[in-house]
């Protein structure tokens, strides 16, 4: 990796920052020759004539609506700044799920100001970085300049992609603090955007722009569903890569498994949605393993938990339970079965105007009474369930939204996410799993280190529900035939 020449200081102006020496850089400095050659002899590489994103309509259509919520206030979203890794590298940037909704846009330091106009509505501005500046020396000094991370789109290209008036954002710090009347901001993703309104805006009323923002995702348009149906038909693509490399897999760890994976996600997306969960063995006991760096042993299981992100940021989430050599034992047949019962049971639930939280009991039922059925604990059924005690292997909820986020709305109220009804648009997840620690004495010997979990992403429709997960199998017999086929 390059060393910039020179440093960047956001206290400092684009003159201060334009020439200024990194310690310990090999240059001693920027000759005035050098400078001036520099400046000129660039082709003009403006475009033009640009056609709109695919999703421009939607987004100008959330942004009425969220103008509507809020009449005669000045609303700011931020995409959010770059975040240090180490030193002077940084994480891929990944914008705020709320920016991204509202705009389209995925650009770093950028923020959308909604300002209310006096004839009623609001006015939509989006404050964007423009191109580095040759003039200064920006664009091939400064450690953001566009000769060490690529070019970025002009502010008239912005504009004509995203539908939406541009302007150069380091202008707005000055113009939010001049700013009056009431202000509503979304909180922690710029510091330097919310140091400029600090005077202006309350935590209550920020959190209520922000649940806001959450409800209205929990109801899907065509786009978002053709955006979950592409990552999902990508990442059972990504299951099928693993289960190619499983002997490879077994020769090292859990790491080429996730290795392959996130292969498949940077090919087919933007990235994976969360961190991979590539469990073999007893480790499928820990429900956000992601550290990834055990065993794969032939005779275990492995529960793969991953979902590949779109380039528009909406990500599938799919769980599978896999025999490492291709056929499960007796015993662990018995669990999958099981938790294959259950999901059916919640599946089977998941329909316009039933109770949000119908598919979860319904799961946990079908658990609960394999439990008792099983002697693991005593019932009878309405006792396990009333007093939860299939928990202890159960652990989690048997779901939740699904969309930008892996855990998608969840800052929404409760009476409008587990307590509301499921209506046509929402997507979520279902995903019941039974769990016997390795070193839980309270089971026979031979279930302990046992975990499974099937997971698919479930789209409520008008007369029911589609599995856009669909793909992968489900059943251990056709997991089985499945991986058969494809290892040849």
């Amino acid at each position: 990796m390059a060393e910039e020449l020179t440093p960047e200081t956001p206290e400092e102006s684009t003159e201060e920052q334009a020439i200024k020496q990194r310690k310990n850089g090999l240059y001693p400095g920027v000759s005035d020759e050098l400078a001036e050659n520099m400046k000129s002899g660039w082709a003009d590489t403006e475009l033009r004539d640009l056609a709109p994103i695919a999703q421009a309509d939607k987004t100008a259509a959330r942004r009425a609506a969220l103008s509507a919520r809020f009449p005669g206030e000045r609303l700011v979203i931020p995409a959010g700044k770059l975040k240090t890794r180490s030193n002077d590298t940084e994480y891929a940037f990944r914008a705020s799920t709320e920016y991204a909704y509202l705009t389209g846009d995925q650009t770093q330091d950028g923020v959308l100001v909604l300002e209310p106009v006096r004839a009623g509505g609001h006015q939509a501005t989006i404050y964007l970085l423009p191109r580095s500046d040759r003039e200064n020396g920006e664009f091939w000094l400064d450690g953001q300049g566009e000769l060490w991370v690529g070019r970025r789109h002009s502010l008239t290209e912005a504009e004509q992609l995203l539908g939406v008036p541009a302007k150069d954002v380091r202008e707005l710090a000055a113009e939010l603090k001049e700013a009056t009347g009431p202000v509503r901001a979304v909180r922690g993703h710029d510091a330097g955007i919310e140091a400029a309104l600090t005077d202006k805006v309350t935590a209550e009323r920020d959190e209520e722009l922000r649940v806001y923002l959450s409800e209205a995702r929990l109801i899907k348009d065509d786009f978002e569903v053709a955006e979950l149906r592409k990552a999902c038909e990508a990442t059972a693509r990504g299951f099928e890569d693993v289960v190619k490399v499983l002997d490879k897999a077994e020769a090292t760890s859990e790491r080429y498994i996730e290795g392959t994976f996130f292969l498949r996600a940077r090919v087919e997306g933007n990235d994976i949605g969360y961190g991979s969960i590539c469990a073999a063995g007893p480790h499928a006991t820990t429900l956000h393993w992601v550290r990834n760096d055990g065993d794969v042993r032939s005779g275990d299981l492995l529960l793969l938990d991953a979902g590949v992100e779109t380039n528009e940021l909406y990500t599938a989430d799919i769980t599978r339970t896999l025999p490492i050599n291709g056929r499960y034992t007796e015993l662990q047949r018995k669990i999958y079965d099981a938790v294959y019962e259950a999901q059916e049971a919640g599946i089977a639930a998941v329909k316009p105007g039933a109770a949000y939280r119908d598919f979860h009991d319904a799961a946990q039922r079908v658990l609960a009474e394999k439990l008792v059925e099983w002697g693991l604990v005593e019932g009878p059924v309405e006792r396990i369930l009333e007093l939860g005690l299939q928990r202890r292997w159960t652990l989690h909820g048997t779901g939740h939204m699904l969309g930008m986020d892996v855990h998608d709305c969840a800052a929404a109220r409760t009476e409008a996410y587990v307590d509301t009804t499921l209506a046509p648009g929402m997507c979520l997840t279902v995903e019941p799993g039974l769990y016997f620690q390795a070193d839980d004495l309270t089971v026979p010997e031979e279930y302990r280190g046992i975990g499974v979990r099937i997971e698919d992403d479930i789209l409520v429709t008008e007369d029911g529900n589609v599995n856009l997960s669909d793909a992968l199998p489900r059943r251990s017999e056709e997991v089985e035939a499945w991986m058969a086929g494809l290892k040849g």
